[in-house]
């Protein structure tokens, strides 16, 4: 959807709303930088004060976040995005985890009951993706790859309220990735092949009940290795199965 010259005379509103649908159609995707004001006073035929406005309106609902000396980049890709990434600010690493988990359970448990041939078969290219990278020692690839692995679950899960929850924790999920692959803790907790695979095994047997199961191990490991780091070291706190 190009820009095209607002005529009307609400144009801060008309300016907004361009905005929004080129972020919500992924034309302006979560992440990218948004063109420099100059470009935009051109493109959108107002004038600057109209599309300073606008941009801060924007970053006030928290859908573009401005960066010092670097531009203006997109930060949500909706309202509702940008509410649950606020929340998440305020929470630690633990709560947005358990919150996580609850709906990692229910994805896994609604893919292996939904998922097409096509799902499996990207379910299995990114369990592949994220095995090299791990391999290959790239940590930034390896991380990107679970958290595409995982999305890949919720999306074939085939329930859009779902997989739009999950999209806005990814960033929680990068940050509990992160805290897990630094700390001190055996490979086979943070590589977490075996429990990868064992999900979308019971996904492609269509076993509801396995793959909630293999999901719920594998979250409970991620759970204690972050207890651990966070320096919560009681036996009593730590899931099941995970007491020494």
């Amino acid at each position: 959807m190009p820009l095209r010259s607002t005529t009307r005379t609400n144009l801060v509103d008309l300016v907004i709303e361009q905005m929004e649908g080129l972020i919500a159609d992924g034309e302006w995707q979560v992440g990218a930088k948004i063109p420099a004001e100059p470009a935009l006073v051109e493109q959108l035929d107002v004038g600057r004060n109209t599309v300073r406005e606008a941009v801060r309106a924007l970053v006030h609902t928290g859908l573009l976040e401005p960066r010092q000396g670097d531009g203006t980049y997109v930060r949500a890709s909706s309202g509702f995005g940008a509410a649950v990434q606020r929340r998440l600010r305020r929470a630690g690493d633990l709560e947005a985890f358990e919150v996580r988990a609850c709906l990692e359970r229910d994805a896994a448990r609604y893919a292996a009951q939904r998922r097409t041939d096509e799902d499996l078969a990207a379910l299995r290219a990114t369990l592949a993706d994220r095995d090299r990278a791990w391999k290959s020692g790239d940590l930034a690839a390896f991380i990107d790859a679970d958290v595409e692995f995982h999305r890949t679950i919720a999306a074939a899960a085939h329930n859009s309220v779902l997989a739009e929850l999950y999209e806005h924790l990814s960033d929680a999920l990068r940050a509990t990735l992160q805290s897990v692959i630094g700390a001190p803790v055996p490979d086979s907790v943070r590589n977490q092949y075996d429990a990868h695979e064992a999900i979308v095994d019971a996904i492609e047997a269509r076993d509801a009940e396995g793959a909630e199961r293999a999901a719920l191990a594998h979250l409970a490991q991620g759970m204690a290795a972050l207890r651990e780091n966070a320096g919560d070291g009681a036996e009593s706190d730590r899931p099941k199965g995970m007491q020494q």
